[in-house]
């Protein structure tokens, strides 16, 4: 007992008080609902920062020379408080998070989490948290032990400068080095195995529109298990005339995948090759998609632009790397870029040489970091508008140049989750199919039309390092319909907390998170009509294509 509390009393009192808040603060709700674990993780974080904030503090009144003294029984009566305090109000935000995670789950439609984890999410988040202060404990250790060294040889000062430039040193060496390049490395191998199989039900097309079938020129094994699903899926001719009841074609696919070329440039030039196979210029819509890390492509988004065009259209793609998404968000920012811009620029040189009257509407859509690569082919907002015929740009992640360029440029008063762009001339935001005609909006959209598709929700979008320290707009205005109404910013909390969401964007119903679904069939209407409603096509053909998807 006696070990246990002098354990617990070589903790800093104010460190331990600031450790109980920030444990408060990240039991509040974020963008989406968290798994009791992740929760705990959360927590720990929250509070390994609160008490190296608050020991931070105590150190500073020290510097400016205060000193404070108290009497045995005072620091009795203290650390009374103090733990009476946390054996309280750690049970209660425990309940109270869990409640706040139970309407965030209704809020989007997901299942009850059922029975609250409130003792193992308290024993993991202290846990968690004693060891994160310990780690940092052993860190200073180094340094001062470093610093003691050095004193032989320079100043004390100097000594301690030169230690904490030393540790500064190896950690980004470590973290930079040997463990993210370790992982990236490592995952990367498991991912281009991984890469060689085919998912269920994937079956090698036999149609000639098709990449991979006995006509094309990539062969089948070198797509790639994303681009292998990719040139399998989709609807067919008769799958299309079944829903839309007017005769139609069989799409074009077109693919490339890592295995087929040495790099973007001539991966690039393989897909154009497939386009003039299949005759993908002759159609009346070419698309081009930027795919996700491993090449994925949104079989909704695809799907519904074939459905909506009858068929006379080409999508041309390709993939870019084996890593999954999340450590190329990470890890690997530059590859996507240079893809979208490769793939982009060489379908381009292609389409402008045909004559001006005898081209396909040229469109270019992407989601998350395909639509963060697909964006680099482009300077702005006005080459897009001058280079294409209309865009689709889904769960766009924040760090996006373009992005991030137009929505701070969005119209006075209008917010950040719904930019408004020079009153839609061209550019909308959309979180549903019915913001494409929202407040603020002109009622004529000339072409070329773009939308950015993004959920409040999603933590993709409004994932930055930023939220340390800085209160972003879309939790200054008013909050979304779509969040739960306690959502607030807190310092370094809310950063840790969406950080944690992106783990489960997608794991939500069409709608939210990360999750995009069905509704790109109004998003293209919209886009290929003008007409936000899509009443220029029946409402009766656009439910009969949403149904069509979701039931694929």
């Amino acid at each position: 007992m006696r070990r246990l509390r002098a354990f617990g009393e070589s903790f800093h009192p104010l460190g331990l008080a600031f450790a109980v808040l920030f444990y408060t603060w990240s039991m509040s709700p974020s963008l989406l609902p968290r798994w009791w674990v992740f929760q705990g993780v959360a927590s720990a974080i929250s509070m390994a920062i609160g008490y190296g904030l608050g020991c931070l503090a105590a150190w500073a009144v020290r510097k400016c020379g205060y000193s404070f003294t108290f009497h045995p029984r005072v620091r009795q009566v203290g650390w009374t408080v103090l733990g009476l305090t946390a054996v309280i109000v750690i049970p209660i935000f425990a309940v109270l998070g869990s409640w706040w995670q139970e309407n965030i789950r209704e809020i989007v439609g997901a299942p009850s989490e059922g029975r609250p984890m409130y003792i193992p999410l308290i024993l993991i988040a202290v846990s968690v948290a004693v060891l994160l202060v310990l780690a940092g404990r052993l860190i200073r250790l180094g340094t001062r032990s470093l610093a003691h060294f050095l004193d032989r040889f320079v100043p004390l000062p100097t000594a301690r400068l030169a230690s904490l430039v030393v540790v500064i040193v190896l950690a980004v060496f470590v973290i930079d080095g040997a463990v993210q390049r370790g992982v990236v490395g490592i995952a990367e191998q498991s991912a281009a195995i991984a890469d060689e199989s085919t998912a269920p039900d994937v079956v090698q097309p036999v149609e000639p529109e098709r990449s991979g079938s006995p006509d094309s020129l990539q062969d089948w094994d070198t797509l790639g298990r994303e681009g292998r699903t990719f040139v399998a899926g989709g609807p067919r001719a008769d799958d299309i005339s079944a829903v839309t009841g007017r005769p139609a074609v069989t799409p074009i696919r077109v693919y490339a995948g890592r295995l087929a070329a040495d790099d973007v440039e001539e991966t690039a030039r393989l897909v154009v090759d497939e386009l003039e196979r299949t005759g993908g210029f002759d159609r009346s819509v070419l698309a081009i998609a930027t795919t996700t890390g491993r090449g994925w492509v949104n079989a909704n988004v695809a799907a519904s632009l074939e459905y909506l065009s009858d068929g006379d259209s080409a999508i041309a793609s390709m993939q870019y790397s084996f890593l999954p998404s999340a450590l190329s968000f990470v890890a690997d920012r530059l590859t996507p870029q240079e893809a979208g811009r490769a793939l982009f620029d060489a379908v381009y040189e292609r389409w402008r040489d045909l004559p001006e009257d005898d081209r396909p509407k040229l469109l270019v859509f992407g989601e998350s970091l395909g639509s963060f690569g697909g964006q680099s082919a482009f300077s702005g907002g006005y080459d897009m508008m001058a280079r294409t015929d209309g865009a689709l740009w889904v769960g766009t992640p924040n760090f996006s140049e373009q992005w991030s360029m137009l929505t701070a440029s969005r119209d006075r008063g209008s917010p950040e989750v719904l930019p408004v762009i020079a009153n839609g001339a061209h550019i909308r935001f959309a979180s549903d199919p019915e913001d494409l005609d929202g407040p603020g909006l002109t009622n004529d959209w000339p072409a070329p039309r773009i939308v950015y598709w993004q959920h409040a929700s999603d933590p993709i979008v409004w994932w930055s390092f930023d939220l340390l320290l800085s209160r972003p707009d879309w939790l200054e205005e008013p909050l979304s319909p779509r969040l739960e109404p306690g959502v607030r910013w807190i310092p370094f909390v809310t950063f840790w907390q969406v950080t944690l969401d992106m783990v489960f964007s997608t794991d939500v119903p069409s709608g939210h998170g990360h999750t995009y679904g069905p509704e790109a069939t109004e998003m293209w209407a919209a886009i290929l009509d003008g007409a936000p409603d899509g009443t220029e096509r029946s409402r009766g053909e656009i439910a009969a294509i949403r149904e069509a998807l979701t039931s694929r």
